[in-house]
């Protein structure tokens, strides 16, 4: 996990606003419409797209208790954006799991399963809700017997203790499960959800796409790039999937 102490922005950036290939929706390119900027929205208005979809479909209480304290956790409400929860990132990632992602669709799964290295990506014998599904299992289990309590009950410094061990590969769950895996996923779909579009759950009100200019999927950014390579910023009003249903 970066230091709670660094900004948001410095965070997303750093991050490279991540995106996975296996994922339903990967992060939208950077990419602006040749048409004038419109007026930045007013705090509070109303999206232009339908509301996102509300409800689990997929995961348990317990798990929907661990991924709404982590998604808070690492998307907090500040002056860039609503906490993770509001911004729906927690039912993108239910989504995500009850779909054909989540089902290993894209993934070999037939073995043999070995060790493999960093740069292969990932190995291991499991769909990535079954990961998910056992990441917290094992989240839960490691944080009552290190604190006493289960993740979404842990103190703020403690999360985040956790979540920095997880992502060093410091933990490692029952069954050999790397914890690492897990935290590289987790953040991943964390990041997924911020800047996908709203239609899938997450980017609620489309504040990730405010928040770093993008006017969503009718992009044409070639006359845009001339016009503000200056530094200037650009704002607009985006548009999601549902705008041109």
């Amino acid at each position: 996990m970066p230091d709670p102490k660094m900004r948001r922005r410095d965070v997303l950036l750093g991050a490279g606003v991540v995106g996975a290939s296996a994922l339903p929706i990967a992060a939208p390119p950077a990419v602006a419409q040749p048409a004038a900027p419109a007026a930045t929205p007013a705090k509070g208005a109303a999206p232009a797209a339908g509301p996102a979809p509300a409800g689990y479909t997929f995961l348990k209480p317990s798990e929907q208790a661990f991924v709404e304290a982590m998604v808070d956790h690492m998307i907090p409400a500040d002056e860039l954006t609503p906490s993770g929860t509001d911004v729906g990132l927690a039912i993108f990632i239910d989504r995500a799991c009850a779909g054909s992602w989540g089902k290993g669709d894209r993934l070999y799964l037939q073995g043999p399963w070995k060790q493999g290295s960093a740069n292969q990506g990932y190995q291991l014998p499991l769909t990535p809700a079954e990961l998910y599904q056992r990441g917290i299992a094992g989240s839960n289990a490691y944080c009552r017997k290190t604190w006493g309590k289960s993740f979404d009950r842990l103190a703020a410094a403690d999360k985040e203790t956790f979540l920095k061990d997880l992502a060093a590969g410091k933990i490692m769950f029952a069954g050999g499960i790397p914890g690492r895996e897990f935290f590289t996923m987790a953040y991943q779909t964390v990041m997924e959800g911020l800047f996908s579009d709203p239609i899938y759950g997450g980017n609620r009100n489309m504040v990730g796409w405010r928040m770093v200019g993008f006017p969503g999927v009718g992009a044409n950014n070639a006359e845009n790039i001339k016009k503000y390579n200056d530094g200037t910023r650009f704002t607009v009003e985006p548009l999601g999937i549902a705008d041109f249903s």
